[in-house]
C-alpha cells in the first residue's frame, strides 16, 4: 500500500482499539469517582498514579520509543530483518537491567518523589503518607509498561498495530476488576486499585508476546554494549526526554501548583484531562503512532517529497477530527461531566469545577494533537534536538502562564496555561520544520483546517440549540434522559459536521471512509 493508505489503515486499527480502551477508561474513572470522589483519597491516588505514568511517557513512550523506531526501521530498510531483530534483543537486555535498577530506586525514594511532585501535601499527614504508600505499590508499573512500549515499537515497525493498541484495554479491565472485587474488602481500598494497576501491567505485556514470536522476535539475552545502533539510540534519547513528553511535564507542573489550591483541584484537572484524552487518544495519538514508522521509512530512503505528503495527510486527518471534538467538548462540557461522574462522592459542585477545567483544556486540544504529528516528523528525521529546545521554551512559558492565571482562574488557569504553552510550542515546531524541509505543504493544511473549522462552528451552533433549547426541558430529570439527550445531540452534531464538511469539499471525509474498508489480499504489505 502507499504510505498514506497505510497510515490511514493503521490509524483506523489503532483508533478502534484506542476507542475501546478509552470507553473502558471512562468506565474505570466513573467507578473511581464513585468510590473516592474528588477529595483526599482521590488526590493521593492520582498523584501516585501519575508518577510511574510520567516516567513511562518520559523514558519509555516519550524518549525511548521515538528514538528506537527510526533506528530500528533504518536497519529493516537498509540492512536485514535478522540484524534488526538482533538489535532489538540487545536493547531488550540493556532495558531490563536499567529498569530493574530504576524500579528499586523509585520504591526506596518514593517519599522524596511525593515531596517534589506534590509539595502542597507537606511532609506529614494522611494525604502525604497515603500517596507514598500507593506510589510504592504502583512504581513497578514503570518496569512493565516500559517493556510494553519497547515491544509496541518493534511490532509497529513491522507493521503490526492491533496488539499494542489493544493493550490499554487490559489495564482498564484489571483496574475495574480491582475496584469491584478487591478494593471494597481491603483496609485501605485505594491500595486494591493500585494492585489492579500492577495486574494490568502484566496483562498488557503478556498480550504482545505471541505476536512478537510470530514476527520472529527472540527473547534470548544479547549483550553487545558497543553495538553502533545502541549508541545512536542513546544519543537520540537524551534530548527527547524533554522534547517528546512536554505535555506530561507541563501537566506535572499543573499538579505541583494545584496542590497549593483548594482540596479537589488535582482531581478536577485529572477528570477533565481524561475527557480531553478521549479524542486525543482515539485520533491524534492513533495517527501519530501510525505515521512515525511511515515517516521513518521515507526519511531513511531520502524521499523528502513523499515525507511532506505523508505529514500533510496525517495533519489534515488529525485536525479534521480534533477541531469538531474541541468545539463539542466546550459546548457540552457540563452535561458530559455530569453524566459520566456525578454520582456517589462526586457532587454537583465537582461537576462545575471539572467542567471549568475541561473548557480550558479543550482550547488546546488542536495544539496537543498537532504536536504529536510534528514531533514525530522531527524524530523520523532523527533530529531530537530541535523538539527538545522548543519544549524547554514552552515549559518555561507554561510556568509563567500558570503563575499568572492560577490566581484569578484557580485550577482553570492551570489548564488554560497548558493550552497556551502547547499552542506556542506547536507554532515554533511548524516554523522550524517548514524552514528545514523548505516547505511542508502549509497552505494545503490551512485550507483543510479552515473547512473543518467552519463545519465545526456550524455543528457547534446546532448542538447548542438542540441541547439547550429543544432537549433542555427533559434531560435533567434522570440519568437515562441525560444519556438520551446527549446521544441525540452528539449524533446530530456528527451528522451536521460531516454534511457541512462534504459540502465544503473536505477530502478527509473520504479518508475517514477508507478507515473502515479492509484491504484485499493482494494489498498486504510485507516487511
Amino acid at each position: 500500500m502507499k504510505e498514506n493508505e497505510l497510515v490511514t489503515k493503521a490509524a483506523g486499527v489503532v483508533g478502534i482499539f484506542t476507542f475501546l480502551s478509552r470507553v473502558m477508561g471512562l468506565a474505570r474513572d466513573i467507578l473511581i469517582a464513585n468510590f473516592f470522589g474528588s477529595g483526599l483519597v482521590a488526590d493521593a491516588f492520582f498523584v501516585a498514579f501519575r508518577i510511574p505514568n510520567l516516567f513511562r511517557r518520559l523514558f519509555a513512550e516519550g524518549s525511548f520509543s521515538v528514538s528506537f523506531i527510526p533506528v530500528f526501521t533504518e536497519y529493516l530498510q537498509r540492512k536485514s530483518k535478522h540484524e534488526a531483530i538482533y538489535l532489538a534483543q540487545i536493547v531488550l537486555t540493556v532495558m531490563t537491567i536499567i529498569l530493574t535498577s530504576f524500579t528499586i530506586i523509585g520504591i526506596v525514594f518514593s517519599p522524596f518523589l511525593i515531596r517534589i511532585i506534590a509539595p502542597g501535601f507537606g511532609g506529614l499527614g494522611e494525604k502525604y503518607y497515603l500517596a507514598v504508600f500507593l506510589t510504592r505499590i504502583m512504581f513497578p508499573y514503570i518496569f512493565l509498561v516500559s517493556l510494553l512500549s519497547f515491544f509496541s515499537g518493534v511490532l509497529n515497525s513491522l507493521k503490526h498495530f492491533s496488539a499494542p493498541a489493544a493493550a490499554p484495554i487490559f489495564l482498564n479491565l484489571s483496574m475495574i476488576a480491582a475496584l469491584i472485587f478487591l478494593a471494597p474488602h481491603m483496609k485501605i481500598p485505594s491500595a486494591g486499585l493500585a494492585i489492579g494497576v500492577i495486574g494490568g501491567g502484566f496483562l498488557q505485556l503478556a498480550l504482545q508476546i505471541p505476536f512478537l514470536v510470530n514476527k520472529g522476535m527472540s527473547f534470548a539475552p544479547k549483550w553487545n554494549i558497543r553495538h553502533p545502533a545502541l549508541k545512536k539510540i542513546l544519543v537520540l534519547m537524551v534530548p527527547t526526554i524533554f522534547g517528546s513528553a512536554i505535555y506530561q511535564i507541563n501537566q506535572l507542573i499543573g499538579t505541583l501548583l494545584a496542590s497549593f489550591l483548594r482540596e479537589g483541584s488535582i482531581s478536577y484537572l485529572y477528570y477533565a484531562d481524561r475527557l480531553v484524552q478521549f479524542p486525543l487518544g482515539v485520533f491524534a495519538i492513533a495517527i501519530s503512532t501510525a505515521v512515525l514508522p511511515s515517516l521513518s521509512r521515507e526519511a531513511s530512503k531520502g524521499e523528502i517529497d513523499m515525507l511532506k505528503d505523508t505529514l500533510s495527510h496525517a495533519m489534515r486527518l488529525t485536525m479534521f477530527i480534533t477541531i469538531p471534538s474541541m468545539v463539542g467538548l466546550i459546548v457540552l462540557r457540563e452535561p458530559i461531566v455530569k453524566l459520566l461522574f456525578e454520582r456517589g462522592a462526586f457532587s454537583s459542585f465537582s461537576t462545575l469545577m471539572t467542567a471549568k477545567a475541561l473548557a480550558y483544556y479543550s482550547l488546546g486540544l488542536c495544539s496537543f494533537a498537532g504536536l504529536r504529528i510534528f514531533v514525530s516528523a522531527f524524530y523520523s528525521l532523527q533530529n531530537t534536538k530541535i523538539p527538545a529546545k522548543v519544549a524547554a521554551i514552552a515549559m518555561i512559558f507554561n510556568v509563567i502562564f500558570s503563575l499568572i492565571l492560577m490566581g484569578p482562574l484557580k485550577h482553570g488557569g492551570l489548564a488554560l496555561a497548558l493550552s497556551l504553552a502547547s499552542t506556542l510550542q506547536l507554532l515554533m515546531l511548524i516554523f522550524l520544520l517548514h524552514n528545514r524541509l523548505n516547505g511542508i505543504k502549509g497552505m494545503v493544511i490551512l485550507r483543510s483546517m479552515a473547512r473543518s473549522f467552519i463545519s465545526s462552528m456550524v455543528m457547534g451552533v446546532f448542538i447548542y440549540l438542540i441541547y439547550s433549547e429543544v432537549l433542555g426541558n427533559y434531560i435533567v430529570q434522570s440519568t437515562l434522559t441525560l444519556i438520551i439527550g446527549l446521544s441525540i445531540t452528539i449524533s446530530s452534531g456528527v451528522a451536521i459536521y460531516f454534511v457541512s464538511a462534504k459540502l465544503l469539499g473536505s477530502e478527509e471525509v473520504l479518508s475517514i471512509r477508507e478507515v473502515f474498508k479492509f484491504p484485499s489480499n493482494t494489498s498486504k504489505s510485507k516487511v
